[in-house]
């Protein structure tokens, strides 16, 4: 029998990539010839080339969706009709039965060509409201897919179906002795992790190291503090281990932390749901974004899964006195994180994904 192949897309952050990586060793195993569509300088092809540097990644031109004034709010449509034949030679050349994508600006292309071409595409929406990218690529998918109820009411319902989380195995592999090693902790204190997302934060960063006196009595530290933004000056500072951005390990330092502050990206804290760690999200401010973080951190605070600390109030003193806040309320997340619905298995949301394939 002849090999199905599926092309994959979806970048411009690590949560656009997350989910591509989580259902790509599920593919493998049932023998699809699975390739990548991503930008040529996207985090996409970064995190692809290192995990699954077997599979092929095909870069296209893309242009960013911007809702402000911009210069290049002229020329990047031109970069977007690139790409767009750019993504139908790869796909004519591939012959995928089924085109998956994650959102982001890369994917916009992708979609297009894939309805020029007639190959069915699937697309995946994690937050509570769509984002741009995927409100665009909308016309032309088959299927969309949710994690969110609540992002059902923006979608039509003969096209939407609500999954749920999915979750990629290997964040349940954790290895918190490796973990301990890798930052040369003594386990004689709990555990705070700290991550601004892949590109990082730096009013997350300063808020934190402006309270490293007070919080390393209380906690081994671990930083994820975006690319460029290690401070040498802190670099041997016991208790505090500082990180760029990690991939692989991930998933040791999450079953190593007891708590996590985080922007409220939604598949990073739907993956600190399905481990049960208490959380305090500081969402991306409406003013840098389009707000969806601050839906997404708000409906977990509702459900009672995390404190929400808005950017806007974000001071030395208001981070200080969340943690301790946190801290009080810790058990009582943990409870009610246990009764949350569980994730999809990759495998089941692979099953979901190619019954709309050609």
């Amino acid at each position: 029998m002849k090999q199905k192949s599926i092309i994959l897309t979806g970048g411009g952050t690590a949560g656009h990539v997350s989910l591509n990586q989580a259902i790509i060793p599920e593919l493998l195993a049932q023998n699809y010839d699975v390739h990548y569509i991503g930008s040529k300088d996207g985090i996409e092809k970064e995190l692809i080339g290192e995990t699954f540097p077997e599979i092929p990644y095909h870069e296209i031109a893309s242009g960013k969706l911007r809702r402000y004034f911009s210069l290049k709010n002229f020329s990047d449509p031109f970069r977007v009709m690139a790409g767009v034949g750019q993504a139908f030679s790869i796909i004519r050349k591939v012959k995928p039965t089924i085109i998956f994508s994650k959102g982001g600006f890369v994917s916009v292309p992708v979609v297009m060509a894939a309805k020029m071409a007639n190959v069915p595409v699937v697309v995946h929406e994690s937050d509570v409201t769509p984002g741009l990218a995927n409100k665009i690529a909308l016309p032309f998918a088959s299927h969309v897919f949710t994690v969110f109820k609540e992002t059902m009411q923006h979608l039509p319902s003969d096209k939407t179906t609500c999954t749920g989380s999915i979750i990629r195995q290997q964040l349940f592999e954790g290895d918190k002795e490796r973990a301990l090693r890798l930052c040369g902790f003594v386990p004689t204190k709990k555990v705070l992790l700290v991550m601004g997302g892949s590109l990082g934060s730096v009013v997350l960063n300063d808020a934190l190291r402006e309270n490293l006196n007070q919080l390393l009595p209380m906690f081994n530290i671990v930083h994820l503090c975006g690319k460029g933004n290690i401070d040498e000056s802190l670099q041997n500072i016991e208790g505090y281990c500082q990180f760029e951005y990690v991939t692989e390990e991930l998933s040791d330092l999450l079953f190593l932390s007891d708590l996590v502050v985080s922007r409220a990206g939604s598949n990073s804290i739907f993956e600190f749901l399905a481990l049960r760690k208490p959380m305090l999200l500081i969402p991306l401010s409406a003013a840098k974004s389009r707000g969806d973080q601050i839906l997404n951190a708000n409906l977990f605070k509702k459900q009672g899964f995390a404190h929400v600390l808005e950017e806007e109030m974000l001071t030395k003193t208001t981070f200080m006195k969340s943690i301790e806040a946190l801290i009080k309320d810790e058990e009582e997340i943990i409870d009610r994180m246990l009764d949350a619905e569980q994730p999809k298995t990759p495998k089941e949301m692979v099953t979901l994904i190619t019954q709309y394939e050609k």
